[in-house]
């Protein structure tokens, strides 16, 4: 794998282009309190109109309540360095080697990410994925990545098959419905 990620200040992970920033306990709850104008201030850029409530922010806040350690690895905020500009989400569903990953990618991580509508087709999302990843193995030594996917998420299929992620089954998620399972393993490289 390249080194397409750098450590940068406070946990930031940069890019080329990107700087991926946590999102901890005071963001989550500013924003999830309807206190916008706070959160934006926490995060020290402002927040576009695609940053919206959702189930998975409560969620990710839970997690952080039950384990602060685990602000590394779940939500970041995608800016874009050059303006200043939120223009996605990522980070991975956990901390490495939960238990539900361990019949299919023991010791291994599930990652998710969003790019806003008008930043898409711009290599963002390829960008991120392979930050993420460089991130995980360089600095905590992770060898197994998975990314669930919808079938017609065409976009999101083309990183995986672009990363040599190959597709290992399929379930049904509770808010998004048929994904497929793909396992990426850096010791089965070729």
């Amino acid at each position: 794998m390249s080194n397409p990620a750098r450590a940068g200040s406070a946990g930031v992970i940069q890019t080329e282009r990107l700087d991926l920033l946590p999102l901890g306990v005071p963001f989550l709850e500013a924003f999830l309190e309807g206190d916008a104008a706070g959160a934006a201030r926490r995060l020290g850029h402002p927040l576009p109109p695609e940053w919206q409530p959702q189930a998975w922010v409560s969620r990710r806040l839970a997690q952080l309540h039950a384990d602060p350690t685990l602000e590394p690895w779940l939500l970041r905020a995608v800016i874009l360095r050059t303006t200043g500009r939120m223009i996605g989400r990522a980070g991975f569903h956990t901390a490495p080697g939960p238990d539900y990953l361990q019949p299919i990618a023991p010791g291994g991580v599930e990652m998710g990410y969003e790019i806003f509508p008008a930043f898409r087709r711009q290599g963002y999302a390829t960008e991120v994925v392979a930050a993420l990843m460089a991130w995980a193995a360089q600095e905590h030594g992770v060898r197994r990545f998975v990314l669930s996917i919808r079938p017609d998420n065409l976009p999101s299929q083309r990183i995986a098959q672009h990363f040599d992620f190959h597709k290992i089954g399929s379930h049904i998620d509770e808010e998004d419905g048929l994904e497929e399972i793909f396992l990426l393993d850096l010791d089965c490289e070729v």
